[in-house]
């Protein structure tokens, strides 16, 4: 798939999805169905509108593409997020960036959607235009609750990776480059591949995960590991089942697929132990059966 800046676009008939997208989940997948390019945001709006309520992301950006790439999408366009854009009238919007820049001849959206100065843009809006075709999709139910990036956000903080995966379609994804520890799960005969979180991510809960790292059986710890004092900050640690190797300074995808218990202090060492081998033998046992 293609990934192109605005600036950068070149005119040319498409069929255009508009969106934020964060998490490409169940309801943006209506949206997109049909779609030859995707026209997202970056940074998220609200990073640069309300910064202090700007969201952590399910997806970061090359993320977001890989998974678009996997719908069949052809090219994602990427608007750079800032002040001037904040300001730019819903008309121009369409006029500059729809029919000029992009040569759209078919639009698809949500019916949430809300663009342009002040959010003054909306289906409506878009629908009132001739030069294209505007299909405005109803949100997505699943289980008698609306699908929305808000609500998983939530179930992911919350450690509910389960629920989360099926509003996503997907499992739960968090891409990381390998960073030297301190050590500890080798000498305790448990090698980890660690990460730290970006600043923007969305974190499951702390706990313990089953969970896949680069397609294979990983228990993961996201926290702070209680029962030593490291002084480290927020730490991702992947324990590959059955696997050894050096990941320092390769990137690592990790796909949550069931949390096993929350974070916890120990009183020993032995005790902690004999913890990670009750988790190692669940993972096994539980990725075993995950298609």
């Amino acid at each position: 798939m293609k990934v192109v800046r605005l600036p950068d676009a070149q005119p040319r008939p498409r069929r255009v999805a508009i969106g934020t997208f964060d998490g490409v989940h169940l309801g943006h997948r209506k949206v997109i169905a049909g779609a030859d390019t995707v026209l997202t945001f970056d940074p998220h709006p609200l990073s640069v509108i309300h910064p202090e309520s700007a969201p952590k992301l399910l997806t970061q950006l090359p993320l977001k593409a890989r998974i678009l790439d996997g719908l069949g999408v052809e090219e994602m366009v990427v608007i750079p997020f800032d002040e001037s854009f904040v300001h730019i009238d819903p008309h121009d919007f369409v006029k500059q960036v729809l029919l000029e820049r992009l040569g759209a001849e078919h639009v698809s959206v949500g019916e949430n959607f809300r663009f342009g100065f002040q959010a003054k843009g909306d289906p409506e809006l878009l629908s009132s235009y001739e030069e294209f075709e505007t299909r405005v999709v109803r949100l997505v139910e699943f289980a008698g609750e609306i699908v929305s990036s808000t609500q998983i956000r939530g179930l992911v903080a919350a450690g509910e990776v389960e629920r989360a995966d099926e509003l996503l379609g997907y499992k739960f994804t968090m891409v990381g480059t390998v960073v030297e520890g301190d050590q500890r799960g080798r000498k305790l005969g448990f090698p980890t591949a660690n990460f730290v979180p970006g600043e923007h991510d969305c974190v499951p809960g702390h706990g313990v995960y089953a969970a896949l790292t680069n397609g294979m059986p990983s228990a993961v710890n996201v926290g702070v590991r209680p029962t030593f004092e490291s002084g480290r900050g927020l730490l991702v640690e992947s324990h590959i089942v059955d696997w050894s190797g050096d990941l320092y300074g390769n990137e690592v995808e990790l796909q949550f697929v069931k949390r096993l218990r929350g974070e916890r202090r120990y009183g020993s060492t032995d005790a902690l132990i004999e913890q990670m081998r009750r988790d190692i033998d669940e993972t096994r046992r539980i990725c075993a059966s995950v298609g």
